[in-house]
């Protein structure tokens, strides 16, 4: 396993596809990330020379916010959000979705399991 920006990326499978291991750093990063390093025909990481890998480790370094840095910053974000009691900031706080779904059905992977309310139901109808 090589160790690029704290995270061990697998050496059996091909460069572009063992940096998306790292927090922050997805497919269209991992193909730019790659030629800027000069990794030419996206081989296996073990098959990658010392210089190669020293050159990506670099490149991830110090170009790019990933893993713990960028956790960090997101969560800053999230918080800002909630002290300045921006309307994304409650429904953060809320748990309820952000970017303006509606809730009054799905939003069940948000909400969590059904929580079921006695009365809730239609009356039915009596003769």
């Amino acid at each position: 396993m090589v160790r690029v920006a704290g995270v061990d990326i697998p050496n059996d499978k091909r460069v572009e596809v063992s940096l998306r291991y790292i927090y922050g750093i997805g497919p269209t990063l991992a193909k730019a990330v790659a030629a800027k390093a000069g990794v030419l025909g996206n081989p296996k990481v073990k098959d990658l020379q010392e210089i190669e890998l020293n050159r990506l480790r670099d490149i991830v370094d110090k170009e790019y916010t990933v893993e713990a840095d960028l956790r960090r910053q997101t969560t800053m974000n999230i918080r800002r959000l909630i002290d300045i009691g921006a309307y994304r900031g409650l429904r953060h706080r809320r748990n309820l979705p952000v970017r303006g779904q509606r809730t009054r059905t799905n939003a069940r992977t948000r909400r969590g399991p059904r929580r079921t309310v006695a009365g809730r139901r239609r009356a039915v109808a009596r003769k």
